[in-house]
């Protein structure tokens, strides 16, 4: 299941807020690719799509030593990107990364911060 939430700003915007969310967080961004960039680079057009790769190896090594193909899916990844003059964050929801890979309460606890970190994102405050 992809969850989507509307950012009352804009992708650029966006994506800065969640970095710093992120660091301050004390989680790691590993990258950011700005992909309608990369499609400009090859002579395309995209709308604005910026994908941020993150996590906590602290919080995703044990989900991934007791699920080896939950690498798949870690580190969590968020997608920001416009939709004519909303923007857009969507992720894969932490109960669909769990279930996928048959994870206990535990281990999908893990996973589960990426909800109120996306809220806080897209809050007007």
């Amino acid at each position: 299941q992809v969850t989507t939430k509307v950012s009352p700003r804009s992708v650029t915007a966006t994506v800065s807020r969640l970095t710093g969310i992120i660091s301050a967080k004390g989680m790691k961004v590993f990258a950011v690719i700005d992909q309608s960039a990369q499609a400009r680079e090859a002579g395309l057009q995209l709308r604005e799509t910026t994908l941020v790769i993150f996590g906590n190896p602290a919080a995703g090594t044990p989900v991934m030593a007791a699920a080896p193909l939950a690498a798949l899916d870690l580190p969590l990844k968020i997608l920001i990107w416009a939709d004519g003059s909303r923007t857009n964050v969507t992720y894969y929801s932490p109960a669909a990364i769990a279930a996928r890979y048959g994870l206990n309460a535990e281990l999908a606890a893990k996973l589960a911060g990426i909800d109120p970190l996306t809220d806080v994102l897209t809050s007007g405050s």
